[in-house]
């Protein structure tokens, strides 16, 4: 079964966003978004704007070591016709470590639109996946997060 050509387009864009923020690129991050788009951060902060999410991305870069991204794309949703919406499964792998981090698995919404034939993001937002009560859940995203890790090996793009 192939993939309709605007999914395959909204998964790369994520992935483009995801290798930008594990290659600590706060210009590359920022260029996938649209000039007025949106930036949720895991902990709620909100960044407006592609000119303030590369103004902050470049100050986060440049005073914490960031752990990279291993994100599993779920959904890919049509809601209009320049309008997608897609869903991931999202950990992060600390620095100097091997192992997927279950206290910052996350769920990621992007929402992007198509603006003269190239698309941006116009909402990223990280939910942290807390699982409350439901331990067995955080276990099983962690354990499918490390395999997508594992699968394309240290070094290969985490997206």
């Amino acid at each position: 079964m192939s993939v309709p050509r605007l999914d395959v387009s909204v998964c790369a864009l994520y992935h483009a966003v995801l290798t930008s923020w594990n290659a600590r690129d706060a210009a590359a991050f920022a260029e996938h978004c649209s000039a007025d788009g949106s930036v949720v951060g895991f902990d709620g902060s909100l960044l407006d704007g592609a000119v303030a999410i590369e103004a902050s991305l470049a100050q986060i870069f440049a005073h914490h070591q960031t752990a990279p991204y291993v994100g599993i794309v779920r959904v890919v949703r049509q809601l209009a016709e320049d309008v997608m919406m897609l869903s991931a499964l999202v950990g992060m792998v600390p620095p100097g470590k091997t192992e997927i981090n279950p206290a910052v698995n996350a769920i990621q919404t992007l929402v992007a639109a198509r603006q003269n034939g190239i698309w941006r993001i116009t909402l990223l937002q990280t939910t942290p996946a807390a699982f409350h009560g439901r331990p067995e859940a955080q276990a099983e995203l962690t354990a499918q997060l490390q395999s997508a890790y594992q699968a394309r090996g240290l070094g290969a793009p985490l997206a």
